[in-house]
């Protein structure tokens, strides 16, 4: 818990109000908006689409370039090769500092090749940019979970809930790691 209010809860506070104020563009846009709105009643079968569509917005970076490079970690990734998929990922963050998917992405291979300092790094760097990443979010709930925090991993998949209620297994997620930190009950 510590670790959320910590870095989470504050975070997403300032950033949040510094980004609706710097990035009018990002922190207006309708229909992101709409799509988080949307969350909030989407039967199970919808989340996925929905979430599909956030992902979609999340992903442009306004730049061709940045996007290519996006695109280009994203298949070395897919393929396995994590090593090359950082280099993408790691140059998109170099010439695109602003653009939260760049480290959202490179959190995630830094998560599969076991380097979860460098992976929290960039998952802060992405809140900092965009707080309602939930992907963010969801991964910083793992990473929480595998090195013996529970409690803070409980936290954070709480946070998720509050922007997508009902994603897969969300659920099952929180239940566990309830049973987990605060015991069955008798």
């Amino acid at each position: 818990m510590r670790f959320i209010r910590q870095y989470l809860k504050p975070l997403v506070a300032t950033v949040a109000t510094c980004f609706a104020l710097l990035s009018p563009a990002f922190a207006d846009d309708a229909e992101l908006d709409a799509l988080f709105e949307s969350l909030q009643s989407a039967s199970p079968e919808a989340v996925q689409q929905i979430e599909k569509q956030i992902y979609r917005i999340w992903s442009q970076s306004g730049s061709p370039a940045m996007d290519l490079l996006l695109e280009r970690g994203r298949k070395a990734h897919a393929e396995g090769d994590f090593g090359l998929a950082i280099e993408h990922y790691s140059a998109l963050v170099d010439h695109a500092p602003e653009f939260a998917e760049g480290y959202n992405a490179r959190a995630t291979a830094y998560f599969q090749t076991g380097r979860f300092g460098q992976s929290l790094a960039d998952i802060q760097q992405t809140l900092m940019l965009n707080p309602r990443h939930f992907g963010a979010i969801s991964g910083l709930a793992a990473i929480l979970e595998q090195i013996g925090r529970p409690e803070d991993a409980l936290e954070a998949l709480r946070a998720v809930k509050e922007l997508s209620p009902h994603r897969e297994g969300l659920s099952d997620a929180i239940l566990r790691l309830e049973r987990r930190v605060e015991g069955e009950a008798i």
